[in-house]
This record gives C-alpha cells, sequence and structure tokens, in this order.
C-alpha cells in the first residue's frame, strides 16, 4: 500500500489508496446525479435522452470495479501492530485537542486554533513535548488553560470524544461493523 506524508501532521502517514477509495466516492455519485437528471424528463419525451447514459453507467461501473479491486488488496495485506502504534503515539498529535479545550471554555475555534499553535511552537522553542507544558506556560498563551488541562493528554479520551455515527469511538465503531454486517447478511439472502 503506499502512503505519504500528512500536510497537517508530518509524522504520520497517510494511507493514499484508502482516500483514493474515497474521493471516488464523489466521482460515482455525481455521475448517478447526472443520469437521475437525464432520466427526469423521460415520461414527457421519445427517450432518445438514454443515449447519455451509457458513458456515465459504464464509467460507474468502472470505478466500483477499481475500486474494490484496491479495497481487496489493502484488506488482504492489512497488517495491525497495536504496540507499533501505540509507541508511535505522541503528545503533538493532541493538539487539535488542545484547540477543542479552548473552545469547550467559549473560545471561537479560529481563535482556539491559533492558541494552540502557540502552544505547539512554545512546546518546541522549549525542546519539550507539548504534554510538558505547565499550566503557568498555557496560562501565559490564554487565560482559559486551567488545571483541568490535563485531561487532554489521553490519547483514549481523544479518540472516544468522537462518539457521533461515523465517529472514531468504540461505540461507533462496533455500531458501524453491526450495521455492515446486517447489511451484509440481508445481501446474501
Amino acid at each position: 500500500m503506499c502512503s505519504t506524508g500528512s500536510s497537517l501532521m508530518p509524522q504520520k502517514k497517510n494511507a493514499d489508496s484508502l482516500e483514493l477509495i474515497r474521493s471516488k466516492a464523489g466521482r460515482v455519485f455525481g455521475r448517478c446525479a447526472g443520469f437521475m437528471m437525464t432520466l427526469k424528463g423521460l415520461p414527457s419525451t421519445y427517450n432518445k435522452d438514454l443515449q447519455e447514459d451509457k458513458e456515465a453507467m459504464f464509467d460507474c461501473y468502472d470505478t466500483v470495479h477499481a475500486v474494490l479491486q484496491v479495497t481487496t488488496g489493502v484488506m488482504s495485506t492489512l497488517k495491525i501492530n497495536q504496540s507499533v502504534m501505540e509507541a508511535a503515539l505522541s503528545p503533538d498529535m493532541l493538539a487539535t485537542d488542545l484547540a477543542y479545550y479552548l473552545v469547550r471554555k467559549g473560545m471561537p475555534f479560529r481563535e482556539a486554533h491559533g492558541v494552540s499553535g502557540k502552544a505547539v511552537f512554545m512546546a518546541e522553542s522549549k525542546n519539550i513535548p507539548l504534554n510538558q507544558l505547565s499550566v503557568e506556560d498555557l496560562s501565559s498563551i490564554s487565560p482559559l488553560f486551567g488545571s483541568d488541562v490535563s485531561s487532554v493528554w489521553d490519547y483514549t479520551s481523544s479518540v472516544e470524544q468522537y462518539s457521533t455515527p461515523g465517529g472514531t469511538a468504540k461505540s461507533s465503531i462496533t455500531a458501524q461493523v453491526e450495521h455492515l454486517r446486517n447489511w451484509l447478511k440481508k445481501q446474501a439472502q
């Protein structure tokens, strides 16, 4: 599987093949929307419009077929090494969580993002991990930082805070997997 560095988080590797698969959804949905626009006028015409459906349908078929091949390749070669993944965690990955902490305190996200960036810069200037900045250090950047800021430096909480459908929380992932399993069972019937 090919991957490149992230523009937002240089220490992160992006699974490009999966991102490209995701982007193909826009192409397929766009073609389908175009096809539906062609079909909308059929009841009142001679159906010559259907000359235009072939290109869209063949493109959708080819795209979905290619996506399924790549997905099969990714899934069949995917190896998850939990200990390596956990060892790769670093406090700078939680810089966005630091911004969300400030948002929960009432700061607009645009401003919180900038304040979080200042905290990252301060940590880099002091040559220490982001989570080693003292409350005093952080308070010098924004008075909204309090002793409860230490709760930000929990990787599990960072993942679990996104419990909406499609989120990263374990409950969301479990619900998504269960939904897909049920769908696959219905397809097999």
